[in-house]
């Protein structure tokens, strides 16, 4: 069976996350936990937690760390690399969990597919284990959006810590940007999110400056995701969806169920306003279905970019604005097409005000959420000490090593605005930003109907995207689908 959520965390999470660890200098370090091997579950061993192959790089200071938070230095931990790939992970921790393994102990899960765990009642309810003072820390002072893909939807009790968040930013090459007049320092782009109205007419006009898209400078004014991929459902729809005041399921509280009972709007105006704006990106004010108050801005190329196509004009110095993951700045400042001064990043465009969308969370600026939590396998016999650990993650200065050692955003987002700069390696000079794109994240819906829906929403987007539907038919028919899709799960 294809797992249909693969494609797009194998680009971001996997690959992205080694790239920046190469980028760092992390990528050669070994892990250096736990003497012994075969522990955890019912042993006298390490507690065992799969995670990625990079955090097994990063071992030593994960162990020390959460050992300086307080941990009992009787209580070694264990990383396993698990596949990088999020879906065979997946794959794995249904299985560990349909056979009722005690081992791994700990499980770092995809935000994107913790819920659907949850509602199987296959994790342990934190809020019944963790103390009253780490469970006010997490709902008091984390990013609601992480905290809100570890919890029940129903009850609201909490099943995962949040580890670390992922949320995009616009990358920039701040020198031709400058050389066409514009001042990003004096504009505060840093942290005023401006209009897609304004970003569009801004990056045309740099683009056309340098020769648009008929001349050799550039290839692209701009690039993002578009290909027909859950990338597309998720996120970078998802996000422009939001910021213009559309959604899914109506108000986001809504976001993750009830299932059959919520609303579907796709097929409303600031939807259709989405789709006509991309279209115009591609192929201009004039073209099929376009938005006629929007300019060209990138070309048709985009409709099989994911992640690291995106990225790759934009490093090699063929593009001057892109939409991607924090993942690619060390990437960037690592060019050989341009200097690290000539490089900079800035939140995503928004599409109406905030506050000014059709549904409740809607407006504003918007970042898809990505990320991953720690759970507990129910089936430890070493609950007590697995407690501990995730109670030593919930640390300012546990999250600020992982930072600095991997790069791993702080889900609190109070750690990113206070952290030293010059001790977070490449993100350092970026913080303001990021934490301002931290601000304004939207999760995805993450139901147990998800993982059938977001096919239907990439292809249906797709399909709008390339003109083959208009905005008005692919989103009436996406309506019919995903109607369908929750009324059988429904019943």
């Amino acid at each position: 069976m294809v797992d249909r959520e693969s494609d797009h965390e194998t680009g971001r999470v996997g690959v992205s996350r080694r790239r920046f660890l190469e980028a760092t200098g992390a990528a050669g370090a070994t892990v250096g936990l736990a003497g012994c091997s075969g522990g955890g579950g019912g042993g006298d061993g390490p507690i065992q937690i799969t995670m990625d192959s990079e955090w097994a790089g990063i071992g030593d200071s994960v162990s020390q760390s959460l050992h300086d938070a307080g941990l009992d230095e009787e209580i070694e931990i264990e990383i396993l690399p698990g596949d990088f790939e999020s879906g065979a992970r997946r794959s794995e921790f249904t299985s560990a969990l349909d056979a009722g393994r005690a081992s791994p102990d700990i499980f770092m899960m995809d935000s994107g597919w913790t819920i659907p765990f949850i509602a199987r009642g296959q994790l342990v309810n934190l809020s019944e284990e963790l103390s009253s003072e780490t469970l006010d820390y997490v709902q008091n002072d984390y990013l609601d959006s992480a905290v809100s893909t570890a919890s029940d939807p129903e009850s609201g009790d909490l099943f995962g810590l949040p580890l670390f968040p992922d949320y995009p930013v616009m990358h920039y090459r701040r020198d031709v940007v400058e050389d066409a007049g514009y001042d990003p320092e004096g504009e505060n782009w840093a942290t005023e999110p401006m209009s897609w109205q304004e970003f569009a007419e801004m990056a045309a006009d740099v683009w056309e400056q340098n020769g648009g898209p008929d001349g050799d400078s550039f290839d692209y004014g701009f690039t993002t995701q578009a290909d027909n991929y859950v990338g597309l459902a998720c996120c970078t729809f998802n996000e422009t969806m939001t910021a213009f005041g559309g959604a899914y399921f109506g108000d986001h509280e809504n976001l993750f169920g009830p299932i059959g009972d919520r609303p579907v709007t796709v097929n409303e105006e600031p939807v259709h306003d989405t789709i006509r704006m991309m279209r115009s990106f591609m192929e201009g004010p004039d073209a099929e279905y376009a938005h006629p108050d929007f300019p060209q801005i990138s070309t048709t190329d985009l409709l099989s970019f994911t992640e690291e196509p995106a990225r790759e004009p934009f490093t090699g110095g063929n593009a001057i604005f892109m939409r991607n993951w924090p993942y690619a700045i060390p990437i960037n400042l690592d060019s050989d097409s341009f200097d690290p001064e000539d490089y900079d990043v800035m939140p995503l465009p928004y599409g109406v005000e905030a506050g000014e969308g059709a549904y409740e969370g809607t407006g504003g600026p918007a970042g898809a959420l990505g990320g991953w939590h720690l759970t507990i396998n129910p089936n430890t016999q070493r609950l007590d000490e697995c407690v501990q650990v995730l109670e030593a993650f919930a640390n300012e200065e546990v999250m600020q090593s992982n930072f600095a050692e991997g790069g791993y955003l702080p889900p609190d987002p109070s750690v990113t605005e206070s952290v030293d700069p010059d001790e977070v390696g490449a993100l350092g000079d970026f913080l303001d930003t990021l934490a301002v794109a931290g601000q304004n994240t939207v999760p995805r819906p993450v139901t147990v109907a998800w993982p059938d829906q977001s096919p239907q929403v990439a292809s249906e987007v797709s399909a709008a995207y390339q003109a083959e539907k208009s905005p008005e038919d692919a989103m009436s028919d996406l309506e019919s689908s995903l109607s369908s899709i929750e009324s059988d799960l429904a019943e």
